[in-house]
């Protein structure tokens, strides 16, 4: 599979390239309502099961560094093999998992699973995937992962109304391992070659010494990725938080989320398309400011409606950002230490991710969860800002028509 622009095609590529992340989400999305109840169920209270939830995210962020120095070793394809095999072992551990101890640890594995897999994905497609093309293979991948997360829980819903509550954990173990399975498609790409002021293949690659080398753009664009995923995580957490609060049912609050999850989904390529064609900074900062005038009104709902307008500005911006995080690393990731650095990269983007809604747990408990919001208000204000002054103004490569390499929006 060529990589050169003239050349490429996307239909080799489609089931390699989304078909791993399809599965994986898929079994995600359907534990994402279940880690708590499974918590519950074997005794926990609610804070702790909270804190079984938190794991996830947890591992992942102590994986993601270590995720780099996997996938350089082992290779893209094996790496991402491997993480299915773990993933897949851990929730058939979480699903025979008799205490509370064992589903968590299990839950803190799976993470760290996750952290290789993502890493592994995100550096193999950036080695095929042309330049030109780049925004828009990571957008469909964003919506890819977006769509699977949709559909998980109302597979979850119906395996515990059909078997039991912990079935939902076998069947993520079955995603996890067809997705290992379906890597196994994926090409052997060769190794990118150097470009100039960068690490030889001949030199020694460390962590540290990638790490070292890119700094200054792991402290410039790389902590604008930080506070998009802050911004991004802290939406997940306020919005259900403020609907309860406003008197809102279960059922309420789900059809708002499933409201808005639609109006991202139509709105993943057109960014990705803006991406490619104009510049990352012409997404990056209208989006994570439309997640800050989203939060900045959601004081102000306190009808389904209302909240339900806010949700959708919010989704805006956010499905508007759909793979931004993955197309600014893949630009800044050197050809040499590429998995290293993006490991490092996704470090940034994942403590981001615990960030936000920490936050959001400080403020609301010395204050009020509006107080919360205007705070994170002011977290978009400095990410828009920021990413204004660092993001990159023209796209890599001016592709040559849009319109005639459109690959299909949901993989």
């Amino acid at each position: 599979m060529s990589t050169t622009a003239g050349e490429f095609r996307w239909r080799p590529i489609l089931v390699p390239a989304y078909g791993p992340t399809a599965l994986a989400s898929l079994g995600y999305g359907a534990l994402a309502p279940i880690v708590a109840l499974a918590a519950i169920d074997l005794g926990a209270g609610v804070a702790t099961a909270a804190l079984v939830v938190g794991l996830t995210a947890f591992g992942q962020l102590i994986g993601d560094l270590p995720a780099g120095v996997i996938a350089a070793r082992l290779g893209e394809r094996r790496a991402l093999l491997l993480a299915s095999l773990v993933d897949a072992a851990s929730m058939t551990v979480a699903y025979f998992a008799h205490s509370l101890l064992v589903l968590a640890i299990a839950v803190f594995v799976d993470g760290m699973a996750a952290a290789v897999f993502n890493l592994a994905r995100h550096t193999w497609m950036t080695t095929a995937i042309p330049v030109r093309y780049r925004a828009r293979a990571l957008s469909s991948l964003g919506g890819t992962f977006r769509i699977g997360l949709f559909f998980g829980p109302f597979i979850a819903a119906g395996l515990v109304s059909a078997f039991s509550l912990h079935a939902v954990f076998l069947f993520a173990a079955g995603t996890g391992l067809a997705a290992g399975l379906l890597t196994l498609t994926m090409a052997e790409l060769p190794m990118p070659e150097p470009r100039p002021g960068e690490l030889s293949a001949t030199d020694p690659v460390t962590l540290a010494r990638v790490v070292r080398r890119h700094l200054r753009v792991l402290a410039t664009i790389g902590v604008g990725v930080l506070l998009i995923s802050a911004a991004r995580a802290s939406r997940q957490s306020i919005l259900p938080l403020w609907s309860q609060a406003q008197q809102l049912d279960a059922s309420t609050i789900s059809l708002i989320f499933g409201i808005a999850s639609g109006v991202e989904l139509l709105l993943v390529y057109p960014g990705g398309a803006v991406m490619d064609r104009y510049g990352r900074v012409f997404v990056a900062v209208p989006a994570v400011a439309l997640m800050g005038v989203g939060l900045g009104l959601l004081p102000l709902a306190h009808t389904a409606v209302s909240i339900c307008l806010v949700a959708c500005v919010m989704a805006v911006g956010n499905g508007l950002s759909s793979g931004i995080v993955l197309t600014l690393g893949s630009d800044a990731a050197p050809a040499v230490g590429r998995p290293q650095f993006l490991g490092a990269w996704r470090f940034l983007a994942d403590t981001g991710g615990i960030l936000g809604p920490g936050l959001i747990a400080v403020v609301a408990a010395i204050g009020t969860l509006a107080g919360a919001a205007w705070v994170l208000v002011g977290v978009c204000a400095l990410g828009a800002g920021w990413l204004a002054a660092w993001a990159p103004r023209r796209s890599p490569v001016i592709p040559v028509s849009v319109r005639s390499t459109r690959p299909p929006q949901h993989p």
